[in-house]
Formats: C-alpha cells, structure tokens, sequence
C-alpha cells in the first residue's frame, strides 16, 4: 500500500513539475501510442483554430496512426497563429504539399491530426524534417457543437417563425394568378429554349467579344494617342462654346422663318404646280419625239435631212418669205448665184 501511495505521489509530482522543456503530464507517453520508429520526422502545422486538440493527440494517414502531437504553441508572422508540431514515423512518406485537417474520431471522439496527400501537386518532392505546412494548406471539420448552435438559432427565433408567413404569402400571390404564372413559366421556358438554341451564336459574339477586347488591349498606345490628341479639340470646342451655340440659336431662327415662308407660301405653290401639271402633261405625250426635236433645233435649216437631198457639189435651198405687216424696213433681195 505504501509502494503504490508513493507511485501516485511521485506522478502527481511530475504532473505539476513546469521547469523548463516539461509541459507536465502530457510529457508521459500513453500507452498503445503511436509508433515512431527509430528515425522519425517533425512538421509543423498551422491552423486557423486547433479547437480543444491536445499533446499527445494522434496524428494519422488514411485512418492509420503513424505519430503524435508533441507542442502546441503560437507563432506565425502574426505571432498569433496557432502551430502545432507533430512526429510523423520515419517510413511514412508524404508529399511536400500535404495538408493537414482537424478531425474527431467520433461524434463525442477526441480529436486528431489528418496528413494527407492532394490530389494534384509535386509527388517527387518529400515532406522533409522541419517543414511547415502552412493555413492555407488545413483546415477543420464542422464540430457538433456548432452544429446544434445553428440548430438552436434556427428553432430559437430564427427562420422557422417564419415559414408560415412566408407560405400564407405565396398563397396568396399565387391564389387567383394561376394563368398568369403559367404563361409566365411556358414565356421562360421559351425563353431557356431559344437561349439553349442559340448557345453556338452566344460562343461566338462571346469569342468575338474577346477577340475585340485583345485587339484594344494590343492597339492600348493607339487609342491613348488618339485620346490624347483628341484633347486640343475638345479644349478648341470648349472656347468656341459661345460660338457654336449662338450659330444653333441663329439656325433655329433660321428654320423658324424657312417654316413660316413655307406655311404661307404654301398655297401659291400649290397653285404653281397644279397649273404646271398641264405642261409637264403634254412634255410626257411628246414622250421620245421631243429629244428628236430638239436634237434639229441647234443645226436648223441644215439638219441631216438635207445631207441626204444634196445634188452634186449643190444644195438647192427654196425659201418662202411672208411679208410681216408693219415691218420696220424691206428685207434684201437674196442674191442669184450665177448659173441658177
């Protein structure tokens, strides 16, 4: 009996021992522990919140232990972030980019370190001695804890209270409607229909769209020069403000006199051009013997009638002159050429 009173009193002894490199208990390794083997290897890990995890907690790989958690302290850039360190077994090998996730055994189980390797990443590489893996590289699971908290809030005045309302409103909007909500739907499931239809098209405005946008991006001095030259004629437009404004105001005047000059010459010309159609009337009856008139007219009286009728190295031309009453003076005699 004394034997066993003085075992308890020299663990409890090392349970409160805190010189320095002891943490007290945790120091003592568990029995059925993990096995570390003769080489192992220490990373540290990085999470956002170790939660309640422990020294001494398990560290495993696909479910197998294969180390420990040996210190939990702070540290980082920030000097805030929780580090845990861990020994892993020498003869587990893990890729230089593995994660690491906070797990529990069980629903009520203790908690865990999980090593694993990504899905995709640098296999060559090895997780070394000494390495970090870093916050973004782990992660936690959800803790029952959190998940009746959400529970409670939701049947504690959260939205539960108000599925009732929500449904006596939708019973109402719809209550009444059911055509219209029907046409509604059939409008876009058109609407889905001819999108789906015309995806290609979309992927090609798309397409061009891009290509547009790497042209602008490829021609981005052009475009800044042709800003930057437009300046001194905006500036010019700028000081000519009173100018072209007072040369609208002149137009608008002008356009307001050209309209009342129309309004009241409107019947006279009208008039003009009811009295005109009579002549354009005939010019259209004359049709095609107009242009053949016209083209005597200019060569009147030697037209090309008169090539055809000439004798010899002659034209004998008849001419019949009709005395004008109250003529000023006596036409000539027309001269007789001899040998006529």
């Amino acid at each position: 009996m004394k034997k066993l009173l003085a075992a308890c009193a020299a663990v409890f002894a090392l349970a409160g021992c805190t010189s320095t490199g002891a943490t007290g208990i945790y120091d003592l390794p568990l029995p059925g522990g993990a096995d570390l083997g003769d080489h192992p290897y220490h990373v540290t890990v990085e999470f956002a919140d170790v939660l309640d995890l422990v020294p001494q907690a398990a560290v495993k790989v696909n479910d197998v232990v294969v180390g420990r958690v040996e210190e939990i302290t702070l540290g980082g850039a920030d000097r805030w972030t929780p580090q845990v360190v861990v020994a892993v077994n020498g003869d587990v090998r893990l890729p230089a980019d593995a994660t690491a996730s906070l797990r529990q055994s069980s629903l009520l189980g203790e908690k865990f370190v999980e090593l694993a390797a990504p899905t995709s990443g640098d296999k060559a590489s090895r997780l070394e001695d000494g390495a970090v893996i870093t916050a973004d590289r782990t992660n936690r699971h959800t803790e029952v804890e959190e998940v009746f908290g959400a529970l409670s809030l939701l049947l504690n005045g959260g939205g539960i209270g108000q599925l009732r309302t929500i449904n006596q409103e939708l019973t109402k909007t719809l209550s009444g409607n059911e055509p219209e909500i029907k046409a509604f739907l059939t409008n876009v499931n058109q609407l889905v229909t001819t999108l789906d239809d015309h995806r290609g098209d979309i992927t090609d405005a798309l397409d061009g769209l891009n290509q547009l946008s790497a042209t602008l991006a490829g021609r981005n001095e052009q475009i800044t020069g042709a800003l930057t030259n437009l300046t001194p004629g905006l500036q010019a437009l700028s000081d000519q403000r009173t100018a072209l404004v007072t040369m609208l105001q002149s137009l608008d005047a002008l356009s307001d006199v050209a309209v009342d000059t129309i309004n009241k010459s409107r019947d006279d010309m009208v008039a003009d051009l009811q009295a005109l159609a009579p002549v354009l009337g005939r010019l259209a009856d004359a049709g095609q013997y107009l242009p053949q008139a016209l083209e005597i007219l200019p060569t009147f009286p030697f037209t090309d009638e008169v090539l055809n009728a000439r004798k010899g190295d002659y034209i004998n031309i008849f001419l019949s002159v009709t005395p004008v009453a109250n003529f000023p003076a006596p036409l000539p005699p027309l001269p007789i050429p001899e040998g006529n």
